[in-house]
């Protein structure tokens, strides 16, 4: 079977829409895991929402999908992104505030560990180096643990420490030491690689591949424009930063 990993979407449809079509280039996809951050920052919230709910996504929730629909606070935020959740709550229908309202802040999905930011602290906690990955496995009774929230795809083997794919992406072989992977983010990468970012664990394999995709940013940066959303927002795309 073949599972699409994503994170961090912030309401890009034509990033979800880029990947979903790269990871199916390569054979049907059985599944789909969402590490959270449906929504924020971008112009289609419930686009987005209902391409992952059309493939049955199994989820969890970010700390914009909290802000947008009450959770937390906006206040919690940094005015751009403040603006940016009063915006997204304003787009949900009830069906999308009820459903992110419900998303659990962590789950178990074969051997993961599934959380946003991560296990101590799966709403705000960035995990960025080895020292937290250790903390991570010592809080979970899974093998392997995904996070997102960073926008920073990488792998974190143990013994080994991180590993930052290259352009041509990153293979990390599963049961021989414990990981923990970010997929990184489709709709905001911040680590200066432009393109939309996921990942695919296939459990006959028994890997999981980072990947990237090219995507029609130019389109996203319009459509927000359009609606109004912080400049900030839409000039970082070009930049994945």
């Amino acid at each position: 079977m073949r599972t699409l990993i994503v994170s961090d979407i912030h309401s890009n449809i034509v990033a979800l829409d880029a990947v979903i079509e790269a990871a199916e280039e390569e054979g049907p996809l059985d599944g789909l895991w969402c590490l959270g951050d449906f929504v924020g920052y971008g112009p289609a919230p419930m686009e987005c929402l209902e391409r992952l709910w059309e493939r049955e996504v199994i989820g969890i929730c970010g700390n914009h999908d909290a802000a947008s629909v009450g959770r937390i606070d906006t206040r919690d935020f940094n005015p751009i992104a403040a603006e940016a959740n009063r915006w997204t709550g304003e787009q949900l229908t009830d069906a999308a505030r009820g459903y992110l309202e419900d998303l659990p802040l962590q789950r178990v999905e074969d051997q993961f560990t599934l959380v946003h930011g991560s296990p101590r602290d799966p709403i705000w906690e960035y995990v960025f180096g080895y020292p937290q990955a250790i903390e991570a496995w010592e809080r979970v009774e899974t093998s392997d643990v995904l996070v997102g929230h960073s926008h920073f795809q990488f792998s974190c083997e143990a013994g080994r420490g991180l590993e930052q794919p290259g352009p041509d992406g990153l293979i990390a072989p599963l049961g021989i030491a414990r990981l923990l992977i970010n997929p990184g983010s489709v709709g905001q990468p911040r680590d200066r690689d432009p393109r939309a970012a996921f990942a695919i664990y296939d459990d006959e394999a028994r890997t999981v591949h980072l990947r990237r995709a090219w995507y029609d940013i130019a389109a996203t940066q319009r459509a927000m424009a359009g609606h109004g959303l912080p400049e900030p927002l839409i000039s970082r795309l070009s930049a994945g930063r």
